[in-house]
């Protein structure tokens, strides 16, 4: 017999492999901002962990790129990213309390409209299993029609949090693909 919360996460995983079994949500992006991954003193985990997630969701994830925590040339790579036609680029790092944590900075500075209800949809998700996850500042916005993410630095973050946001990624993808579109109307 499997213990309640474990057989509804079962459940759970089981419907969304089928949901996003063969969806094509267009091409995303994932930068790992990390000091010592970009100096080649760690292997970066956390990307390759974005990617299997967006992949398995429908996305054709182009690839990872590792950034320091710079915050001048993560908004160069974030605005680079929305002229490539990237819908999706979520960011991996430099999302906590450390000085040199500017990925959210450098997100707002880019980004045409917030969109706080991921965020906050991943810190719900996150705070299940820790506490520290209401230490997370990440945020989420739009520039232009890609949608901007930013994760945790860890491998469970990631996973945590875009398991939390992947079931509204396709319909997020929908509407920021139409120039006008009435939600209640679909």
């Amino acid at each position: 017999m499997i213990a309640g919360g474990h057989y509804l996460r079962l459940r759970a995983k089981r419907f969304a492999d089928r949901r996003y079994s063969g969806m094509n949500l267009g091409k995303a992006l994932v930068l790992t901002i990390s000091d010592t991954a970009a100096a080649g003193k760690r292997e970066d985990l956390s990307g390759p962990e974005a990617r299997r997630l967006l992949t398995e969701t429908g996305f054709d994830v182009v690839g990872i790129e590792i950034l320091p925590d710079e915050r001048g040339a993560i908004e160069s790579r974030l605005r680079r990213a929305s002229q490539e036609d990237f819908r999706l680029v979520v960011t991996s790092g430099g999302t906590g309390l450390s000085p040199r944590d500017v990925t959210p900075e450098a997100t707002l500075a880019i980004i045409d409209r917030n969109v706080p209800g991921i965020a906050e949809m991943m810190r719900v998700e996150s705070l299940k299993a820790t506490p520290r996850a209401a230490l997370s500042r990440a945020v989420s916005g739009i520039r232009q029609s890609t949608l901007i993410i930013n994760l945790p630095g860890s491998v469970k973050g990631v996973r945590e949090c875009l398991t939390a946001v992947r079931p509204i990624l396709a319909h997020a993808m929908d509407v920021l693909g139409q120039s006008s579109l009435g939600c209640g109307e679909t």
